[in-house]
Formats: structure tokens, C-alpha cells, sequence
């Protein structure tokens, strides 16, 4: 179902559930014979949550290959590497923060990120984490019943992206006169082009001389190769669909111009560096994806790091 301006969603449908398919992704990354992360809270989250396509993916039960089509550049057989990729470039940006002495770090629409609760936070150190508010009192829940706590001040902001968070964040804590990490991991897609500039615009004004965000973000595209990225999603869901899935992920995002996010950030006064999936793939030593030259790919995703000067 296509989205709408006031659309709403918990961890098995819509939006949502891309959070349950890259936590499934982590688990099975978890997994692997030389693991490139560790995320002991993914798979139970997963199984909470408990759409069985992705519990029978964690379990083995289901096979991802057997699901892919054919020689696409968006496979699920792909996630578990790339999502280790993302993971660690994510987790890589927090502790590089910490190390310069940021002490308060926004994770936005946080999904079942469990990086509250996984790394070796400061004592000192305050995290918020923003998303809709079914979404932060499952994890929540769900959580305290593994017994995991943070070793950060943990402040959960139950807002919408699309509503007023700037002043819901302030609210719960945030010092603006200090600079902050800010981390927009799989967001960019799934708000209209011009929700995603006054996201960057908002997070500008939130940000002290200092402040850092890492980001991720699809290639510029043609239409014609926008088309053909959406042809291609469509025809991997389709096939998860056999497998009981109903999840329509070309109708998740938003299509149209966007602005190139190192561009924009530059004018607001930050300074980006990126780096695409197969780079990062490459750096961590795991297996590259072939490369479609009919249309981009999950190696084709930009991960940049940017750092306010102003």
C-alpha cells in the first residue's frame, strides 16, 4: 500500500517491518563463521516480533537463495554481509565520536537498533533514540525481558519523523549548546525528498560546531534508472510473497529529485567524505556483490561521515 502523509506502522508492517528484515539480517551476520559484528539482541527481537518469513530466516528454515530472483542486484541472500558492512561502519562512527569526547548521540528512527544496549558506552554518555512510539515501547519491552540495560543514559523519543521531534528531543534532554553524533541509518528513502532536507536542516540547527552524523543513502539515479531500481525491488517482493510475505517494499519509499546529501550538507556548513557498500565490503574483507550493470545495487548505497564546522 502506497504511503501517506500520516501513515502509521509497528515492527510487522510497513516501514516497520524493513526494521524486523535488517535485525534478521544482523542475527544472521551474528552467525557467520567469523563474524564481522555481534548483535546477541537481533534474533530475539526477530522472533518477538514474529512474522515468520524472518523468523524462519534466522532459524535456517528458509533459505535465502532459494527465494532470490535470479541473477537480481537486490537479493536477500545479500543482507547478512551488507548489513555486517553497515553495522560495523555505523558502530565504527559512534566510538570514533566518543574517542573525540562527544557525549550525547541521537539515533533517528531507531527501529530495533539494539546499539543502546550492545556497545561500551561511557558512563557519561547520553543517548536518544527517536521513533514512533509502538515501535520504542516494543523494543523496550522486549528487551527488559532479555535483561539488557545501557551503560548510556538511554532516552527514548516517541515521535514521528514527520511531526515536530526537534523540540520533542530538546524536551527530552538534548544540549544543543554541545556537539551531538547523529546517526540516520536506513532513513533517507523512506521520506519525500523534501522531508529529508528539512531533516538535515533540522539537524543542523540542533548541532554544535563539532557535530558529527553519519548517513546512508542511495545514488543519484536517472528516472530511467530510478524505473529500473523499481522494476527490480518489485520482482524480488513478488517472490517473497510466495513465501508469505506481503510486504511491498518499492511502495515504501519515496520517488522523485532528490538532493545529493554531501551537496546539501556542504551548504549547511558540514564536511562530508563518503564511501559506497563494495568499498566498505572490500575494507572489511567480506565478499563483494556482482554488479548489475542494469541497474544499481545494495554495493551501490552511499555511507557517508560529516562533521560540522560552522
Amino acid at each position: 500500500m502506497p504511503r501517506t502523509d500520516t501513515d502509521t506502522w509497528d515492527l510487522a508492517s510497513s516501514v516497520g517491518a524493513t526494521a524486523t528484515m535488517v535485525a534478521a539480517a544482523r542475527a544472521l551476520a551474528t552467525k557467520a563463521a567469523t563474524p564481522l559484528i555481534k548483535d546477541q539482541f537481533a534474533e530475539p527481537l526477530v522472533r518477538a516480533v514474529g512474522v515468520e518469513f524472518f523468523t524462519r530466516w534466522v532459524s535456517g528454515d528458509l533459505v535465502a537463495a532459494d527465494v532470490d530472483e535470479g541473477e537480481s542486484g537486490w537479493r536477500l541472500e545479500h543482507m547478512p554481509t551488507t548489513m555486517a558492512a553497515r553495522t560495523r561502519f555505523f558502530d565504527t562512527f559512534v566510538q570514533d565520536a566518543i574517542w573525540a569526547g562527544i557525549r550525547q548521540a541521537v539515533i533517528l528512527a531507531s527501529g530495533l537498533d539494539t546499539r543502546a544496549y550492545r556497545l561500551a558506552w561511557p558512563p557519561d554518555m547520553t543517548v536518544f533514540e527517536i521513533d514512533q512510539p509502538q515501535v520504542l515501547a516494543f523494543k523496550s519491552a522486549q528487551v527488559a525481558k532479555l535483561g539488557a540495560t545501557s551503560k548510556a543514559d538511554l532516552r527514548t523519543v516517541a515521535v514521528d519523523l514527520r511531526q515536530n521531534w526537534p523540540k520533542a528531543l530538546i524536551e527530552a534532554g538534548l544540549d544543543t549548546s554541545q556537539p551531538t553524533a547523529w546517526t540516520a541509518e536506513g532513513l533517507f528513502d523512506y521520506l519525500p525528498p523534501v522531508a529529508q532536507d528539512l531533516l538535515l536542516d533540522n539537524v543542523t540547527v540542533l548541532s554544535a560546531p563539532g557535530s558529527r552524523l553519519a548517513s546512508e543513502a542511495l545514488p543519484d539515479m536517472s528516472p530511467q534508472e530510478s524505473q529500473r531500481f523499481e522494476d527490480m525491488i518489485r520482482r524480488a517482493t513478488a517472490r517473497w510473497r510466495h513465501h508469505g510475505l506481503e510486504l511491498e517494499l518499492a511502495d515504501l519509499g519515496y520517488r522523485g529529485d532528490r538532493n545529493n546529501v554531501a551537496s546539501y550538507l556542504e551548504k549547511l556548513g558540514w564536511e562530508t567524505v563518503g564511501a559506497t557498500m563494495s568499498q566498505l565490503l572490500a575494507a572489511n574483507g567480506l565478499a563483494r556483490i556482482p554488479h548489475n550493470p542494469d541497474s544499481v545495487s545494495l554495493a551501490d548505497n552511499i555511507y557517508y561521515t560529516s562533521v560540522l564546522r560552522r
